[in-house]
């Protein structure tokens, strides 16, 4: 359980937020838009890209990799014609060695990488003694590289030595790094210039300089709606935050840009607030996770004349839809299944899709995460 009443002091809720983690994701669109400057800067927009990778590779420490990966592949496909034949393959580098200490892990390229191959890394420190050494294996294999990460930093150096190209991370000022890897808002400095990237190599259309400039706007108006001097009733960020507070949320998705958040929010909950929840994609959740709300039936109906002393009460499942579209939903559809089954069995159900003003994916992508993000701190905080 949490302190609802919390939630609407704003004085304590920023007395009990010693790691900074609001001040982080209110200042998300500051963040998009020193980053996409930092890439400019950097020369993305004059990269003349001769054709799509044949493989991207992913590779780092943060919450952004796995999330930019699933971007890439879920963004609208690019219709220019160097972009001929879809999104390019993507694999994520996995970090493995004998610790979890940075300085110990290590990233491994598979065999089959090559000149026709592009490697992303990315770093909030650059001083993973892995990453730099990943670098050097990917240039004697002839891969291109691009790296956002402190300037100066040992990855930066390994990545400009090599003469590939590096994005300098660049916070906004005042801006100090949260005091936690899994903090919603600074993996916006991190994934602005691989969006930027991938809409320049043609591998999606819709993330623009444009597009990543409205993105930020769209961030700042999330960061005024569920910031922490805004009353509960109204704020998306504190209702999902008590309404998931006792409760085991599923996130159910449909389309691949929601499933993208479905995921990402998931491992924040997690990592950051200790929360457990779960994904699934319509129409795939409802026989993934039709038992949990089967269960949650059964257990309070049957079995009237069990010893309750002590028995801890199970969370209940909470049903969270993610849709990528406003618009009305047909008859029959896997939402309309979605929406009877969780009534059918007396579970909760809240939906989040984008305003019908959302122009693009990424404004879309703004209104399915921000309030996932804010409900995360929260949890952490109350």
């Amino acid at each position: 359980m949490i302190d609802e009443t919390l939630l609407d002091d704003s004085e304590r809720l920023l007395r009990a937020d010693t790691r900074g983690l609001l001040r982080a994701v209110a200042t998300a669109g500051a963040q998009v838009r020193t980053a996409a400057r930092a890439a400019t800067e950097a020369g993305i927009d004059g990269l003349r890209p001769e054709g799509r990778p044949g493989t991207i590779l992913i590779a780092g420490t943060g919450p952004e990799v796995p999330l930019a990966a699933d971007l890439l592949t879920a963004l609208p496909g690019s219709s220019r014609p160097e972009a001929a034949g879809g999104s390019a393959p993507l694999t994520v580098l996995p970090a493995t060695g004998p610790l979890a200490a940075p300085g110990a892990l290590r990233w491994t390229l598979p065999r089959w990488a090559g000149p026709m191959d592009l490697l992303l890394v990315t770093s909030a420190e650059g001083t993973e003694a892995g990453l730099p050494l990943l670098v050097d294996a990917a240039y004697r294999r002839g891969c291109s590289i691009v790296s956002v990460t402190p300037a100066g930093s040992p990855l930066a150096e390994a990545t400009t030595h090599r003469r590939n190209l590096t994005v300098p991370l660049t916070r906004p000022a005042h801006q100090e790094a949260a005091g936690h890897l899994a903090a919603p808002g600074p993996y916006w400095s991190l994934l602005t210039p691989l969006l930027l990237l991938g809409d320049r190599l043609g591998l999606y259309e819709g993330a623009g300089q444009t597009e990543v400039a409205a993105l930020a706007d769209r961030l700042d108006r999330h960061a005024e709606r569920c910031g922490p001097t805004a009353p509960t009733a109204g704020n998306p960020g504190k209702t999902l935050a008590a309404e998931c507070a006792a409760a085991l949320p599923l996130l159910w998705s449909e389309g691949p840009l929601a499933g993208a958040v479905a995921r990402h929010c998931a491992a924040t909950f997690t990592a950051l607030a200790g929360t457990p929840a779960l994904t699934a994609a319509l129409p795939g959740a409802l026989t993934a996770h039709g038992a949990l709300l089967t269960r949650t039936t059964r257990t309070s109906e049957d079995d009237f004349f069990r010893d309750r002393v002590d028995e801890p009460e199970a969370p209940r499942p909470r049903v969270l839809l993610l849709r990528e579209d406003a618009a009305a939903v047909p008859a029959g559809s896997a939402v309309t299944a979605a929406r009877d089954l969780a009534h059918e069995h007396g579970i909760a159900l809240g939906e989040i899709a984008p305003a019908e003003d959302a122009e693009g994916p990424l404004t879309a992508l703004a209104d399915l995460l921000a309030p996932l993000d804010f409900a995360a701190v929260y949890l952490t905080l109350a």
